[in-house]
């Protein structure tokens, strides 16, 4: 197991990050997994004996049972609190009064006592924003945020799923007011959906943030078990829930030449697919989120995978984005600059 750097904190993560979607089943969620506390414990085990020391959960995977279960199986499987790092999140509904959602000070300074209380734990090391709120100013929740890190309940801040210019103006908040800035971006990112790579993986770059990607394998497309139609294994997530969205077409073109590297290798297609974000210098860590410990342990076996150069030229090649502009017009004039003076 390798370890990344956290954006620009002096913050070890594991190159894995165990996702705990599948924790739970309330509801609409148990779709997602529906594991109940041994199957947790014996995923969170496996996770840590491998190496994995960053732990993503939020307070909305079913309704706060998945912090419940993992606040728990930390304590059954007896794991030491200053080898973890554990993220969870807020925004989404918890309940159907006025405020039992978004990014109020009111609501984030609720959310965190309960999910502290789920988590069995006295702070949170990465507190996210799960999503855009259009209702509250960025000031308000930033602002909150900010106490928080300053009261010790949190230690860093994070956001999900926002748009290049939302992050931007909202790290120019912090940086005029002196509050904690967002230290991390969780996204979805795969070599079958590289959107991410037109104006949010610059900005990460240019600010130093670091990437957590989710749904690596675009919610199992990309394990290889899905056939050109999309037809899957029954019980699979995708059967019943086709999340994320994905262009099938180009996914399947993706599965197609990752399968013969799958096979030179001995390894899983999922595999291939994991190894190849792996191998992006911007992505800090991807989340894995698994049904069954036997998925855990074959997307943990990932990160043994080296792809070769030509491996990396055919996956780029397949996967990669169709120009736009401006990013077409910036990288023709751009190149004017990218090499310095040379007098002959």
């Amino acid at each position: 197991m390798r370890y990344n750097l956290l954006g620009q904190t002096g913050l070890y993560v594991s190159e894995l990050c165990l996702g705990t979607m599948t924790f739970g089943g309330k509801g609409f969620w148990e779709v997602m997994g529906g594991l109940k506390q041994d199957a947790v414990n014996a995923q969170v085990k496996e996770a840590f004996d491998a190496g994995i020391n960053f732990i993503d959960t939020a307070n909305v995977y079913s309704l706060g049972e998945s912090e419940t279960l993992l606040g728990q199986a930390i304590k059954d499987v007896g794991l030491p609190r200053d080898e973890l790092v554990v993220a969870t999140k807020a925004t989404g509904i918890m309940n159907e009064l006025p405020n039992g959602r978004g990014q109020s000070r009111y609501h984030l300074m609720n959310e965190v006592d309960a999910s502290l209380k789920r988590l069995q734990l006295d702070h949170i090391d990465l507190y996210q924003l799960h999503g855009f709120d259009p209702l509250t100013p960025f000031e308000e929740s930033l602002s909150a945020l900010n106490d928080l890190v300053r009261s010790g309940k949190v230690r860093y801040i994070g956001l999900c799923n926002m748009a290049a210019w939302q992050v931007m103006k909202a790290l120019s908040i912090s940086d005029k007011r002196g509050w904690a800035r967002f230290e991390s971006v969780q996204a979805y990112y795969t070599i079958a959906g590289r959107d991410l790579e037109r104006d949010v993986v610059p900005l990460l770059q240019d600010q130093k943030l670091g990437l957590m990607v989710w749904s690596p394998l675009a919610g199992g497309l990309l394990s290889g078990k899905f056939n050109a139609q999309g037809k899957g294994p029954d019980g699979t997530r995708r059967a019943s829930f086709d999340f994320p969205v994905v262009n099938k077409e180009r996914a399947f073109r993706c599965v197609d030449v990752m399968r013969p590297i799958a096979e030179k290798h001995q390894v899983s297609v999922a595999q291939i697919a994991l190894a190849w974000l792996s191998s992006r210098s911007h992505v800090s860590s991807v989340i894995i989120g698994a049904r069954t410990l036997d998925q855990l342990k074959d997307n943990i076996a990932s990160t043994k995978v080296r792809l070769t150069e030509e491996d990396l030229t055919a996956l780029d090649e397949v996967s990669k984005l169709e120009p736009e502009y401006p990013g077409w017009m910036l990288a023709l004039q751009g190149q004017y600059r990218a090499k310095p003076p040379v007098k002959e």
